[in-house]
């Protein structure tokens, strides 16, 4: 069940960590934003995650762990887990056989899974994305992979956060 703003604002930073973890486990996002409540509203909120960018390099691969890959979608009951499945909701069978092969290419490419913004997007256009990305540069792509970390973290803050 998600926060209020209030919530967020007031709750003890041990009850609201876990949330923004779940959001992006990256801790010096994490801590930031706990040490600058409260917020007010929502979009403060969120003007400050999105502040917070670009991500270290350390911290992209750090939150890349946390991810499933796509067309894996993440099991369990956790929150992230089920943000996950939805995030992926656009990823069918047919689009989940051509990411293995895909992931596959990608992680032999660059060491790590491939992220991406998936919500709202087919299986085909992320597919595509996925392979457009493989002609960047080690250096690049993380850089690509933080950019899309911040997408998603804002979305899930909107999900785990509201007015």
């Amino acid at each position: 069940m998600p926060l209020t703003i209030r919530e967020f604002d007031q709750a003890s930073a041990q009850d609201v960590r876990p949330v923004l973890t779940a959001c992006l486990d990256v801790q010096r996002w994490v801590e930031t934003l706990l040490a600058r409540r409260p917020f007010g509203t929502l979009p403060a909120l969120l003007a400050a995650s999105e502040a917070l960018a670009p991500l270290r390099p350390e911290e992209v691969r750090q939150a890349m762990a946390a991810h499933p890959r796509i067309g894996e979608k993440a099991s369990g009951e956790s929150t992230e887990a089920g943000w996950s499945r939805s995030e992926q909701s656009g990823v069918d069978g047919d689009a989940a056989r051509e990411f293995a092969v895909a992931n596959s290419e990608y992680e032999a490419t660059f060491g790590h899974v491939f992220l991406v913004y998936a919500s709202g997007r087919s299986g085909a256009e992320l597919l595509e994305n996925l392979r457009s990305r493989l002609s960047n540069d080690p250096e690049t792509e993380l850089e690509v992979a933080g950019q899309e970390l911040v997408k998603i973290a804002a979305s899930r803050l909107e999900k785990a956060v509201t007015a």
